[in-house]
């Protein structure tokens, strides 16, 4: 499983890097998470610069694409020649995107008015896009899925490990990341989420 995460100048570090370590955990069974970007270098929205691994086509390739979000997503949703350059397959790839990523994906055609997610500060620009933004960490349609907040890059890694291997090879991969003491606490949480939202329930999280 090759996994582009689409990070763009400006980008939160939580969402593409938080998912990406969660799902290198997989590296034994061949998966690899790329930082996917149109320049050779990306920075941060607090200032961290990394290089890309791989261009923004190698997501038109990929077999899974995360979107993350950023202070810049606004920009570049107007954006219509980078847009362009990013050309996805909901029948063929699993994509996700978090918070103001949910704006692209609808930018991208690849929403419409289905139920979605995103963070609250992006909520007003995403329902201008015609979205039905809906109050819940984590919404699936089918082989796309959009979360809310910058800690549900777990629930994102936790369903896309669920669909292209098992939910307990997620679980293990959740439960080496989280705290010492609370392990099965939010292999619960993240496994009691993402089923809910693999069934098409909205799992409404106090």
């Amino acid at each position: 499983m090759q996994i582009a995460v689409l990070t763009f100048d400006g980008f939160n570090e939580l969402d593409s890097f938080v998912a990406a370590a969660i799902l290198n955990r997989m590296k034994a069974r061949g998966w690899a998470a790329h930082i996917t970007s149109p320049h050779e270098q990306v920075t941060s929205m607090n200032g961290v610069t990394v290089h890309r691994q791989k261009p923004l086509e190698f997501a038109a390739e990929a077999d899974a694409v995360l979107i993350g979000s950023g202070i810049r997503t606004r920009e570049i949703a107007e954006d219509a020649g980078l847009l362009a350059q990013i050309t996805l397959d909901p029948a063929r790839q699993i994509i996700g995107a978090q918070c103001s990523g949910t704006l692209l994906l609808a930018r991208l055609g690849l929403i419409g008015d289905l139920p979605a997610c995103t963070d609250l500060t992006t909520k007003p620009w995403v329902i201008e896009a015609g979205v039905n933004v809906v109050d819940a960490p984590f919404v699936v349609n089918g082989n796309v899925a959009t979360a809310g907040g910058c800690l549900a890059s777990q629930y994102l890694a936790t369903w896309l490990i669920a669909r292209g291997a098992s939910m307990r090879e997620a679980e293990e991969a959740m439960h080496y990341v989280a705290p010492v003491g609370e392990k099965a606490d939010y292999v619960a949480r993240a496994v009691s989420v993402v089923s809910k939202a693999m069934a098409g329930e909205f799992a409404v999280v106090a």
